[in-house]
């Protein structure tokens, strides 16, 4: 992400940053949690657009939308966490809005989980399958390599 993220700025291109609070008090991501800072490696410049949101998609509760269609935007490259909860709604979401979409897979991540019988599942194969869902119907899954860096 970090490394994308410097390419993107060098480019010129515009950069638009999507962060989580998490209504839940027990969630790390919830506002008076430190896991729901920014990193600073991906942390936003004063003059890149901040949307925080409390719901999975980048594009429910914000004015996320409008400001890519106020700024001309049509293709959008995403990236962040995690793959199959934020980085999934976001992605269905802008294609179904008519964006086309790239998600870069090395610039996105899972963590592992629980199914719903109780067996866990590692991160990599929950990211694996996250992305498979995704690719072709939503978003053209592709590397950083193929998007600027």
């Amino acid at each position: 992400m970090a490394r994308l993220l410097v390419a993107w700025r060098k480019a010129g291109r515009p950069v638009v940053h999507v962060k989580h609070n998490s209504t839940l008090t027990d969630s790390p991501l919830h506002p008076l949690h430190p896991g729901n800072a920014i990193k600073p490696e991906v942390a936003p410049l004063p003059s890149e657009r901040i949307f925080e949101k409390r719901v999975n998609s980048g594009f429910i509760g914000t004015h996320l939308e409008e400001y890519l269609r106020a700024l001309g935007v049509t293709d959008l490259v995403i990236v962040g966490l995690t793959t199959p909860h934020c980085v999934s709604t976001t992605t269905r979401m802008a294609a179904n809005l008519g964006f086309t979409v790239r998600l870069v897979a090395d610039a996105t991540a899972a963590f592992d989980c629980t199914a719903h019988d109780g067996r866990a599942i590692a991160a990599a194969e929950v990211h694996y399958h996250a992305l498979a869902t995704l690719h072709r119907e939503f978003a053209e899954v592709v590397m950083t390599t193929q998007v600027g860096c």
